[in-house]
């Protein structure tokens, strides 16, 4: 074989190597504007002056050198975040969109995970990893239901009806870590054709258990005006559960978890007094609540001082506020060390680096 370079043909191969290095960068070059408008920081100041002090204990979970993120937006009603580390995304469901995004860690891109999502509402994962989604209003015969998503794709119907009625619309959803899926049932998206379509409710407003083991369905609680986010304590012995219609403001109720299944006493945790509003909350390894917070929707309220997250911690007080420019409907812990708070927040999804995790990590 003779291995002595032909005439030209060195040149051919300088020319072959240049083309596919001159894509590669133009590859590599398409990327740069696109990751450099993401996760674009609100301020430049450090400390953040989007993360308000309003007691010193709040220093210990507030960064110094952490800002407030705005990662992507075009939504119209961000809501539900749920992140799934093994594959470093996040999803939200957009709800008057009919779909769940995706945003990808890895590329700083959002795009459509699944759609239509029959209106999906709250998400969360499972034991096993696999996503639990609150449907919350109906795509023709589908919808009002919790499902999971198999790791194949499939979806399974967990629930869909209680004592022979269809649910409200379903809304928010934990998963205990015995399996069982918890969630809440207010009408919130039965009277409009906005985020769904427009129905009679059935059902009172409730709060629902779906035993892990046999998939049975049991209302935990039915004496709650518009029951919306809900989570766990760190132990698991106390469900915390927002009351989103309460009067004369909405509250945050803490409630005795059973050993079988069921809820004790009640205390009240957090009132939403000077025209706040409650929606989503998650419950950090200490302790805290972090609140999906905003107007009420008075004409005497204020939203530009109230939307963002409030933090409060195990004795009710407000510690720390998270100012954004637009309300914060839901929130969740996740990326590499379960320390990044994420933040659906009407149009856009945000983030922000805090010295806290996620009281449930899967």
């Amino acid at each position: 074989m003779n291995d002595t370079p032909q005439p030209g043909s060195s040149r051919r191969r300088f020319l072959k190597t240049s083309l596919i290095c001159s894509a590669a960068a133009a590859s590599a070059g398409s990327l740069l504007p696109q990751l450099a408008s993401a996760a674009q920081p609100l301020g430049l100041r450090y400390p953040d002056n989007a993360v308000q002090v309003l007691d010193d204990s709040f220093l210990q979970l507030r960064l110094f050198n952490a800002s407030v993120e705005k990662l992507a937006d075009g939504l119209r009603w961000a809501e539900g975040p749920v992140w799934f580390g093994d594959g470093r995304y996040l999803l939200v469901s957009d709800i008057p969109n009919n779909r769940i995004m995706r945003w990808d860690e890895i590329s700083q891109s959002l795009a459509v995970y699944r759609q239509p999502s029959n209106y999906a509402n709250g998400l969360v994962r499972d034991t096993q990893g696999r996503l639990i989604a609150c449907e919350g209003s109906t795509t023709q015969e589908l919808g009002r239901r919790i499902t999971r998503t198999e790791h194949d794709g499939r979806i399974t119907v967990l629930a869909d009806k209680f004592e022979g009625k269809r649910f409200n619309s379903p809304n928010d959803v934990v998963v205990k870590r015995d399996g069982s899926v918890w969630f809440t049932d207010p009408p919130f998206q039965t009277g409009n054709f906005y985020e769904g379509y427009k129905i009679e409710p059935e059902l009172p407003h409730g709060v629902y258990r779906i035993d892990g083991e046999n998939g049975q369905v049991t209302r935990v609680a039915e004496d709650l005006g518009g029951p919306n986010g809900l989570c766990f304590s760190p132990d698991e012995k106390t469900l915390y559960i927002v009351e989103g219609r309460a009067k004369p403001n909405r509250l945050v109720w803490a409630y005795a978890v059973n050993d079988d299944g069921t809820l004790g006493q009640r205390r009240k945790h957090i009132e939403a007094t000077d025209t706040g509003a409650l929606d989503g909350i998650k419950c950090d390894e200490f302790g805290n609540l972090w609140c999906g917070w905003g107007s009420n929707g008075s004409p005497q309220s204020e939203p530009e001082k109230l939307d963002g997250v409030r933090v409060f911690n195990t004795e009710g007080k407000a510690i720390g506020h998270i100012a954004l420019p637009e309300r914060c409907a839901n929130l969740c812990f996740g990326g590499e060390k379960g320390n990044r708070l994420f933040m659906a927040s009407s149009h856009a999804i945000y983030s922000i680096f805090v010295n806290a995790r996620g009281a449930t990590l899967v």
